[in-house]
């Protein structure tokens, strides 16, 4: 929990580019629900971030456009009843972010051509279809 953040084997966000912040948690606590403050936002500047290499923080900004704030990522966790589960909830989530944000594009999808069998067996299974439904239908008038 305490230290740098690893999000994958090439990139780990240092413990000073983080920014954590508590406030008293609704739902489920009992007595202590009003006294705790079990919630936590983490917050890391994504586009001041010294980690990251150009094209790096030009993928994360371009894929997290819609979740960033001025360039900074909010992630916030109050699941949990204590501040030690939030805490590490917040963390996971923020790795998982920004590892998927950071992951290569996917390959383009080579347009094929469906096969002459899957053709026929589409048809025939349309055909058996339209016989059930035929074979449904009220034929007294």
């Amino acid at each position: 929990m305490s230290g740098p953040l690893r999000v994958n084997a090439t990139v780990t966000i240092p413990e000073n580019e983080l920014t954590w912040r508590f406030s008293r948690s609704s739902g489920p606590g009992g007595q202590g629900v009003n006294t705790t403050d079990s919630r936590v936002q983490v917050r890391w500047d994504a586009a001041a971030s010294g980690v990251l290499s150009p094209e790096q923080r030009e993928r994360v900004l371009s894929r997290l456009s819609t979740r960033l704030v001025d360039g900074v990522l909010q992630v916030t966790s109050s699941e949990q009843r204590s501040q030690l589960q939030n805490r590490e909830t917040a963390e996971q989530r923020l790795a998982q972010i920004v590892a998927a944000a950071l992951a290569p594009p996917a390959r383009p999808r080579r347009a094929t051509k469906a096969t002459r069998g899957s053709q026929e067996r589409r048809i025939a299974q349309k055909k058996r279809r339209g016989n059930v439904k035929r074979l449904r239908r009220d034929t007294s008038d």
